[in-house]
């Protein structure tokens, strides 16, 4: 007997009005990687949900809203598509099929089917779960008059889709694919469901690669071509991992979608024909789904969990919100936990499975065994009788979901951050880049990072990969020694600087750069799948040690250094060098600056390479403690990395890095007056407007993360790119930023001023600038931005990374609101020449964003 869930009732849907010439594409070509060890033998639309596959739950909700000429787009493993669905009669359809010989992206797949989509048609993935009302969406394209609508809805977590920006009537003004938290302009995303008028289709070439939001939405945007976008209601997942698969069930079991199963009442439990049950009806508690033919032996315990067709589940068992496919078998006394069976398997009696383990087909678990949790079984796998499984690395709830910051993995130093991992990580960039390729690595002093860094070279060599290690040195001569051209890419292990208890592990390209987001998913899914190659043991990889980088990096330093104008001036001056690499290096430079330099903490100590607020702040106290104490010029901290620095004045003032941005800034333009051009991230301090227009100096204005600084360095005339964390890139040098280089920098560009930092202060025009930290949890972000955009559209605003508005002509008066993207925070500036303004700009938005957070829309 068919029924529709929620389990607390049957009910039959209203059937809509069926929809005349309609056809429908499904995308059926996922490889469901992230969905291994699941997706092992089957593709992704066939992976089962409430026990039928995805894809048939996307045909049930087409054939309900009357459409029922298909067409499904394949690409791997395509037969069992085919075998399953046939010509779509036995599921009220009509089913075509079209192959792809290569991957053509979203839009060039939907192309090939061009022959077949000779009207109006929607294209819906087959691998989501969703029980939209398709009719609404329909009659919203034909009332707009569109060529193409895009169903969408609001998200908690909006980074992993394409945020849309619509106006009131619909029509879609802004996209973003895959934004960082900076571009989360709105919580409404893009679920993939398209309905489109078939002249569209002769905007995508055949046969090549061309992806609907990637290409054709973009262009048909840029051209105002009728794109608009229909916010649905109901719900909608797109099933991209394993937390997100069990998730799903959950959702289904708890009446949040709307599914059509098979069964009749038993207790809570709905029950396939044929299924035999001997435990008692109070042994089966919350929601629960059993398929056909089972067998649920005497003393069973079921709770909220889905039992797929033809198991059995012997006596005493105990299943605890966990799902098990078709075919396998539950011998007596096992206990299995949050936990996914596929296909065919044995779990041998009084087993005990944990959670988050994730078992495929045909895999056979002993008698007595333990499987910890977080475990991920291959198909075919054996564990023997009494055997106590435990993965090698103890995954944390964060290592399920993504492992990338930008280009970085941080995590808990040797217990995330552990040679399990590190060789993991390692063996998934190797199988990135390929065999016989040339890495770079390198590490701070940290006894955990030189551990890590090890680890990561085995599992680049395991991969067939050529490693060249630095041993201990900074990133500014890691990107050096890239950029010669001999590497495909560079990985560099630190503490982090921020916090003494996690580690760092940060990817470059082969120029130097850092890696960027597209790459870093390519090793995630990787890694996440575990099937990267081995090479066979005559093609694992060595280890060399490059010499001389040291030497070419100095070279490359001074010859862009004026050192004879340093040196006239003779500076006295304080450095820091904060226990890290540049202890080793800048003293083999400064020599040639005949400085009077008085060095602190200028020996390397891997426990003081990262320093908590009150050590920073007692040793910049410090440093102005020196610096006024001896009556000296300047002095300065580097950081441990050696990327950034920090100022104190010759009368002690210490400069925040909002403030060092514009002192530098001003500095640089004054010193090199044929520079036209600067970057800068625009949060940056409304100050750098104000000096620009003065000097007639065009700005760029980047997002706040050192990718994008770095893109800005490439643009042409391009000069100078200033960071607001203590960074600068000067381009003549390189298109990163370089603690040691910044400093030298600095004492040039002084020496040809003639003038002394407390006295540029004095001279470069100050505003009021507040900064505050708002709470707001990671679900609430989207919305927060969301009700930001749609209050400040009449506003004159930049959206970059986050939303700045430009509250007078002058660009004077600025509130700058952006989501943090490593913390549940929303960064908050007000700045104004009037420091009242200012103040009231940050309690008025303050609220603001409470209010938004902690509303219901």
């Amino acid at each position: 007997m068919n029924f529709y869930l929620p389990f607390a009732k049957r009910f039959n849907f209203s059937k809509p009005n069926p929809i005349i010439s309609m056809k429908a594409v499904i995308m059926s070509g996922g490889f469901g990687t992230r969905l291994r060890p699941l997706t092992c033998n089957i593709p992704k639309p066939m992976v089962p949900v409430m026990n039928k596959p995805m894809m048939q739950h996307i045909v049930d909700l087409l054939k309900k809203h009357g459409i029922k000429n298909i067409v499904s787009t394949l690409f791997y493993q395509p037969d069992i598509i085919t075998d399953f669905f046939d010509n779509g009669a036995k599921f009220g359809v009509s089913m075509q099929y079209r192959k792809s010989e290569a991957d053509y992206g979203t839009a060039g797949s939907v192309r090939n089917a061009s022959d077949f989509l000779d009207e109006r048609f929607i294209v819906i993935s087959g691998d989501v779960l969703t029980d939209f009302d398709l009719t609404k969406a329909i009659e919203f394209h034909e009332d707009r008059k569109a060529k193409a609508t895009l169903v969408l809805t609001h998200a908690k977590n909006p980074l992993a889709f394409g945020v849309v920006i619509t106006d009131r009537s619909g029509k879609i003004t802004r996209f973003l694919e895959k934004p960082s938290w900076g571009e989360v302009f709105s919580d409404t995303i893009n679920t993939g469901i398209y309905i489109i008028e078939p002249e569209v289709l002769q905007m995508i070439p055949y046969k090549r690669e061309f992806d609907f939001s990637k290409n054709l939405f973009p262009a048909m945007l840029q051209e105002d071509l009728g794109l608009y976008g229909y916010v649905a209601e109901g719900y909608w997942r797109d099933v991209g991992n394993l937390n997100e698969y069990q998730e799903a069930h959950l959702d289904a079991l708890e009446d949040h979608v709307k599914l059509v199963s098979d069964g009749e009442l038993f207790g809570s439990a709905y029950v396939g024909d044929e299924t035999i049950i001997e435990t008692e009806k109070e042994n089966i508690q919350g929601k629960v789904l059993i398929g056909k033919n089972c067998k649920i032996g005497k003393n069973v315990k079921i709770i909220k969990s889905v039992i797929g067709n033809d198991v059995e589940i012997e006596e005493g068992a105990v299943i605890r919100n966990s799902i098990i496919w078709a075919d396998s078998k539950i011998l007596k006394g096992a206990e299995l936990t949050s936990c996914v069976i596929g296909k065919w398997c044995s779990i041998g009696e009084q087993s005990i499975i944990s959670d988050n383990v994730y078992i495929s087909d045909k895999c056979v678990i002993g008698n007595e065994s333990r499987l910890a949790p977080n475990i991920k079984l291959w198909p075919g796998k054996e564990v023997e009788d009494g055997a106590v499984l435990t993965h090698s690395l103890v995954w944390e709830d964060k290592w399920l979901k993504d492992l990338f910051t930008d280009a970085r993995i941080t995590g808990l130093s040797n217990i995330e951050m552990n040679p399990e991992f590190g060789a993991k990580i390692g063996a998934a960039f190797g199988a990135l880049v390929g065999k016989q390729k040339h890495v770079l690595t390198s590490r701070d002093a940290d006894n955990v990072s030189r551990m890590i860094n090890r680890a990561i070279m085995t599992g680049l060599m395991s991969a067939g990969v050529e490693v060249e290690d630095l041993r201990a040195s900074s990133i500014p001569i890691l990107r050096h020694e890239l950029r010669t051209g001999k590497y495909v890419g560079g990985i560099h292990t630190r503490k982090s600087p921020f916090d003494k208890n996690l580690t760092d592990i940060i990817f470059f390209d082969a120029n130097g750069k850092d890696l960027p987001i597209g790459k870093t998913k390519s090793i995630e899914r990787l890694f996440f799948g575990e099937d990267f190659p081995r090479v066979r043991h005559e093609e694992v990889g060595g280890v060399t040690f490059p010499e001389r980088t040291e030497e070419s990096y100095i070279r490359r330093f001074l010859s862009t250094i004026d050192s004879k104008i340093i040196a006239q001036k003779q500076f006295n001056l304080v450095v820091d060098y904060s226990n890290g690499i540049a202890s080793t290096i800048f003293p083999n430079i400064i020599g040639s600056f005949n400085c009077h330099i008085l060095s602190q903490n200028a020996y390397l100590d891997s426990k003081k390479l990262t320093r908590t607020k009150e050590e920073f702040k007692s040793a910049v106290d410090h440093l102005v403690h020196i610096v006024t104490s001896l009556r000296y010029d300047i002095g300065f901290l580097i950081d441990a990395g050696a990327e950034k620095v920090f100022v104190v004045d010759e009368y002690g003032n210490f400069y925040n890095n909002d403030r060092l941005l514009t002192l530098v800034s001003y500095l640089f333009l004054t010193t090199h007056p044929e520079a036209k051009k600067i970057a800068v991230p625009v949060t940056a301090s409304g100050e750098i407007d104000l000096i620009t227009s003065h000097m007639g100096v065009e700005v760029v204005k980047t997002r706040d993360s050192h990718l994008a600084l770095m893109d800005a360095a490439s643009k042409e005339g391009v000069q100078f790119v200033g960071g607001t964390k203590g960074g600068f890139i000067f381009t003549n040098f390189m298109f990163a930023s370089d603690g040691i280089y910044s400093v030298a920098k600095i004492l040039e560009m002084m020496a040809k001023a003639d003038v002394r930092f407390g006295q540029l202060n004095a001279q470069v025009p100050h505003l009021h600038l507040n900064q505050k930290m708002v709470y707001c949890p990671w679900d609430k972000k989207g919305r927060v931005m969301r009700h930001l955009m749609r209050e400040t559209e009449n506003k004159e605003r930049i959206m970059i990374d986050g939303i700045r508005l430009i509250l007078d002509h002058h660009a004077s008066t600025t509130v700058t609101i952006w989501p943090d993207r490593a913390k549940p925070y929303f960064h908050l500036h007000t700045e104004s020449q009037n420091k009242e303004i200012a103040d009231l700009l940050l309690t008025e938005y303050e609220h603001q964003i409470n209010e938004w957070r902690d509303g219901k829309n």
